[in-house]
């Protein structure tokens, strides 16, 4: 079928693969490829057929969404993508999750792991292998629930246009992504509830951060690698001012380009979500798993109607801890 002939509706959004994947299914784009319209994806081929701008001096008015029913079909989509940019833009996640997990309900089991046997010798001959179990926890991750409700006044849909108004919804992304990380980085002090245990702690040899501090942060996470850091302001201010991380060419990348430096080749991330006073140290690769149940949802009904007093936009995620051993706090 062409795109140019689709018949939208609202069953686009109830389909249990959502609304993307649906429209994709009933207008693939393996078909154009080699066309014009081959480097837009089915919904994008959607607001060309209707000439919806969103973007650009020359955008359209929010109210372009809404010339008919099947235009107004497409606006719950078009508020999920801009949110979905803000998330993106502003989400530490990618950078200290090991994993992501997508599940279809909100009961979810996570993996816990336990070794025995000493691994660091050679096995004699008719000794048993040193053995590492992976088991379900018997504990669900805790699924929060996080978003906004959109409201939106006549005169906003009637005069003003579509790249101002996608600014609004980056912003409830933004939001929505501080805090998933304040989630994440409850779980990885405290623990997930489950067999996941609290964050080893590593205590500072005075009232400040030192260079030794960090030294023996950083030894202490054997087997595992000290890939990041997660300061508070107050922290952070305190470590950039260490005389061991103000070498010339660090200096001249942080003030040259925002890029901070990398203590012990950790990567260093500014965050209030970790608690005044403290560091947050873990391996990146073997720390912390997220869990989402369907992405960005959007109170489509009300969308479309155009009823945006009470429009909610939402995003439910879980952490799980995979490995005690791969976080620390220093404090």
């Amino acid at each position: 079928m062409s795109f140019d002939n689709l018949k939208l509706d609202k069953s686009f959004y109830a389909a249990s693969q959502g609304f993307t994947s649906t429209l994709e299914n009933a207008d693939p784009s393996e078909q154009y490829r080699g066309t014009p319209l081959g480097e837009l994806d089915a919904y994008e081929r959607q607001l060309k057929r209707f000439g919806i701008r969103i973007s650009g001096i020359g955008s359209d008015r929010v109210e372009k969404f809404f010339q008919n029913a099947e235009t107004a079909t497409l606006f719950p989509e078009y508020v999920a993508r801009a949110v979905r940019q803000g998330v993106e833009r502003a989400d530490v996640l990618p950078r200290i999750a090991a994993t992501t997990t997508q599940v279809s309900g909100l009961d979810y089991r996570s993996i816990v792991t336990t070794s025995s046997g000493n691994p660091e010798f050679p096995i004699n001959e008719a000794d048993p292998l040193p053995e590492t179990k992976v088991l379900t926890k018997r504990e669900l991750v805790a699924m929060n629930k996080h978003g906004r409700l959109l409201s939106a006044s006549y005169e906003a849909i009637r005069f003003h246009r579509l790249d101002l108004f996608t600014v609004a919804l980056r912003q409830i992304g933004a939001e929505i992504a501080k805090n998933l990380l304040t989630d994440a980085v409850d779980v990885l002090i405290n623990g997930d509830g489950g067999n996941g245990t609290p964050a080893d702690a590593v205590s500072m040899g005075g009232a400040g951060i030192t260079y030794a501090d960090l030294l023996q942060l950083w030894n202490a996470f054997d087997p595992f690698e000290m890939t990041t850091l997660l300061a508070p302001a107050d922290c952070m201010q305190q470590l950039l001012a260490l005389e061991e991380l103000r070498d010339a060419a660090a200096g001249l990348n942080f003030h040259g380009t925002g890029h901070l430096v990398t203590p012990l080749g950790a990567e260093l991330i500014k965050t209030n979500a970790v608690p005044s006073g403290s560091i947050l140290a873990l391996d990146k690769n073997a720390a912390l798993e997220m869990v989402t149940a369907g992405g960005i949802v959007t109170d489509y009904d009300r969308l479309i109607d155009r009823q945006l007093e009470r429009a909610a936009i939402t995003m439910t995620v879980g952490f799980a801890k995979i490995h005690a051993g791969a976080v620390k706090v220093l404090a």
